[in-house]
């Protein structure tokens, strides 16, 4: 992070986590899918509805109002068109969240543009990303072949030159973190 600045970011579900994360100085709270796993009793993230993350944020707004939030898109909910994406993102930033994370790679770059331009900013999410998991065959590092190790550069490279503000990498082989 040679001439950058180090944030610090955790995932807070409701009103009391995001309390402490503001009492403890956090910088960003995301509102994750996770909570399908880690709140919900779901399997994975892939059965989380747009309509249970809106309340989550908002729950997570109500706990930290000044906070930085991220938004979670959930499956689905940007995948199938432009428009569908621009709506659901805005319904976020509705009930408080600042800003919203897509998972994927370079193949999301022109929604990326489209979010940014429409007002909405963008974190992207690149490696191990949990919506894509049946894809992958598991939770697995990624970046552990030359292929995927380009694929991972390109896209954090598109991503951010199509306007996020940052990118999550998770679970990647250290010389794609670099």
């Amino acid at each position: 992070m040679k001439g950058k600045e180090k944030i610090v970011m955790v995932t807070a579900y409701d009103a009391p986590s995001a309390r402490i994360a503001r009492d403890a100085g956090i910088d960003v709270i995301l509102v994750g899918d996770s909570l399908g796993n880690n709140v919900v009793g779901y399997e994975n993230t892939i059965p989380v509805t747009m309509e249970e993350m809106v309340i989550h944020v908002a729950a997570v707004k109500r706990g930290a109002p000044d906070a930085f939030i991220v938004a979670d898109m959930p499956f689905l909910s940007y995948q199938t068109s432009v428009e569908k994406a621009v709506e659901n993102a805005g319904k976020f930033l509705k009930v408080g969240a600042n800003a919203v994370k897509i998972e994927g790679g370079e193949e999301f770059g022109e929604l990326v543009q489209k979010l940014v331009e429409s007002g909405i900013p963008v974190m992207g999410h690149i490696g191990l990303t949990p919506q894509f998991v049946n894809r992958f065959g598991g939770y697995r590092v990624q970046g552990k072949t030359e292929k995927n190790r380009e694929y991972l550069l390109r896209s954090a490279r598109e991503l951010e030159k199509r306007g996020a503000f940052a990118i999550v990498l998770e679970l990647v082989v250290e010389e794609v973190a670099k």
